[in-house]
Order: structure tokens, then sequence, then C-alpha cells
């Protein structure tokens, strides 16, 4: 548990990004931390209004079989499939979470105290079975904070729209490219209409998209760095926040116009940008680059507890640091392309490359929930 200090009660930098409009989610999730009340200690001491989860995330936690025991041995004695065990164990952390959360939740009209889980990623190329999973896993988690994780793939896009025209709230993840960005933006208004049509309350859907942030400047700085050139090396660790800049010039530019409008007429919400992978990969960079340099109204920033810790101890929170920067973002990501280092390649390698991680992540976790059943003496399909 986190010792609660001066610093970490008053939290001053988590405050100040909070006040300016920017959501503070936690980016991981363990029955540990649910159980021994740290997430409770941290919704309370550090700002934090919501919880993301992903496979990794859960490979992690489960993995290391810490608190699951118990569940084990039920689900081992019961004869499941090992599909079937890991389902019961990461709705059950999140229904869970969700209870730590549901204040919030109540305190802001469900923009926030939000708990995101994420649908098998090996269904990430199938929108028939994408839109069952949702379904399922709204069901099984039966809480109204709960988020449907659906990956921002071709695929991924109608079923993006047909979750949310069920009334169910989505988080679309795994999204870096500016055109893949509008396409989703897109997705969520279709869904929306179409949920209005069906006579939905259209107050009660709620939706994130979560770009991704540190992974553009990886695979960036090293084809600059392979260049070598003084151009090249200067650009380094600037495009994915000018990406992520462009990416809330299109965010304003949709949620501002005609066919918004009519929906916001009916209640309907925007569908915040989320900062997705705020944890620095660089350490020549600041470690709450990523934080500081993206604080815009009506965003979210989901971190891994370390981001979270160092935003609190020396964050840089000097007010919008998003609005007034396209012309320079724009210009930033001309200069990468001019350099022959091609946007749209990269931003399809890094898709391709974040449904492959999960779908590694996932078949790890199934892996360590099999032979954890059959050492209970079950034989896990």
């Amino acid at each position: 548990m986190i010792k609660v200090t001066e610093a970490t009660a008053t939290a001053g930098a988590l405050k100040r990004l909070s006040d300016e409009g920017v959501s503070i989610w936690l980016d991981d999730l363990s029955r540990k931390r649910i159980e021994s009340g740290n997430l409770a200690e941290l919704v309370a001491t550090k700002h934090v209004v919501g919880v993301t989860t992903n496979p990794s995330i859960f490979q992690a936690a489960i993995g290391s079989g810490a608190g699951y025991e118990e569940q084990l041995s039920d689900l081992a004695a019961r004869g499941v499939t090992v599909d079937e065990a890991v389902r019961m164990m990461t709705t059950a952390d999140v229904r869970a979470a969700a209870d730590v959360l549901r204040p919030v939740y109540d305190a802001t009209g469900g923009r926030d105290g939000r708990v995101s889980i994420e649908v098998d990623p090996r269904l990430a190329h199938n929108t028939p079975a994408t839109v069952a999973e949702a379904k399922q896993l709204a069901w099984l988690v039966d809480r109204p904070n709960v988020m449907i994780k659906i990956p921002a793939t071709k695929a991924g896009l109608p079923a993006i729209t047909e979750v949310i025209a069920l009334g169910i709230s989505v988080n679309v993840t795994l999204i870096f490219s500016l055109e893949r960005y509008r396409e989703v933006m897109d997705a969520y208004l279709a869904g929306l209409e179409k949920a209005a049509k069906k006579g939905l309350d259209l107050a009660t859907i709620h939706s994130v998209a979560s770009f991704f942030v540190s992974r553009v400047d990886s695979e960036i700085d090293k084809r600059l760095t392979v260049l070598g050139t003084e151009q090249a090396l200067a650009l380094k660790g600037r495009a994915a926040l000018a990406n992520a800049r462009l990416a809330y010039e299109a965010y304003e530019e949709v949620f501002s116009g005609e066919r918004w409008n009519s929906l916001g007429d009916a209640r309907a919400n925007r569908q915040r940008p989320l900062w997705a992978s705020t944890g620095v990969k660089d350490p020549a960079y600041k470690d709450t680059l990523y934080v500081d340099d993206l604080v815009a109204p009506g965003t979210v920033n989901t971190m891994p507890e370390a981001t979270l810790n160092a935003t609190a101890d020396h964050g840089d929170i000097t007010g919008d640091t998003v609005t007034g920067g396209y012309a320079q973002a724009r210009a930033d990501l001309a200069a990468v392309e001019a350099l022959g280092i091609s946007y749209d390649e990269v931003v399809r390698q890094l898709e391709d490359e974040g449904v492959a991680k999960f779908e590694v992540a996932w078949q790890d976790l199934l892996d360590a929930v099999t032979k954890s059943l059959n050492s209970k003496g079950v034989d896990a399909e």
C-alpha cells in the first residue's frame, strides 16, 4: 500500500491537471491492488477517476497468481475451460474495481468512474465475434460504469457502431493514425444515430478514443537514429506529441460540426480523446513528457503507476499545451516525412504490432492459467 505523505495527499500537479479538464485514469489493475485498498487510496489521494486494463495488464496480474488462488481452486473444481476461467477472473476484478469507482461515476454523471475491459484480442479482425464478446462482457461485469474496449482495426470500426447502438459504453483502443481516428469518431457518431432511432437515452452512453502516444516516438525515433543526420536527430521526441495534438484538432472539428450538434441536442456525450501509452520509453526524455505536454480540456490521460507518481512528484502542469501547437505539429510530421520516413507505414506497423502484442499476452495468460488449473488436478481445455 502506498504510504500517504504530504506530497501524495496534496498531489499538486495532479490536482492542477484535473483542474485543467484532464481526467486521470490508472493504466493498471490487479486483485491485490483492489483488495489492499490501494486503488481506493489512489482515488482518494491522487485524483484517479478511472481504470484501464488490457491483456498485458491481466497477464502480469493473474500470471503472478497473487490473490487468485482460491478462485482458481473453485474454477478447477468445476472443470471449466481455460477461456472461461480467464473471463471469470478478469471480469471479477473489473466488477470489483467498478464498485470502488462507483462514487466517482455517480458524482460525474457517468463521465468518469469508468473501468475498461478488452474483448478477446484474437477477435480483433472479426466484427460479429467482437460485438458478441462486447455484449457478453457487459453482461458478465454487470456494472453501469464498465467500458468495453474494442480495437480500432478495420473490423473493429463497424463493431464500435453496433455496440454503441446497443447502449454499451466503449473505449476504442489501439489508435495510432489520424485517418483511423477520424474513422473511429465516425463509427461512434453512427452508433449514436442508431441508438437514437431505437429510442435509447443517449446521455447514458459514453466513449473514449485511446490514442497511443509513446509507441509513435519509439518507432519514429528509431528510424531517425538510423538516419543519424543533425536534422533527423533534432526531430527525435517530437512526432508523438505532434500526432496527438493533431488528433485533438480533429476532435475539436468533429465535435463542433453539424452532424454532432443534432446529437448533442439529444444529450449525447462527446467521445473524449484518451492519451494511452503515456509511460516514457526513452530515458533521455522527462518521465512526465506525455502528461505535461498533452494538457487539454475534455481529455483523459491513462497512466501506469510510475508515471502517475512521477507527475505527482515533479509534473509541470502549466495549462493547455495542445491547442496552440497545431501548426508546429504539422510542421514536425512533415519534416519527418521529408526525411523519407513514411507516416502511413509507421502507423500501420504500430497497429499490427499492437494487436499482435495483445494476442501474445493473452496466450501467455491462457497458458499460465492452464498450468494452474492442471496443477489442481483438472485438465483445462
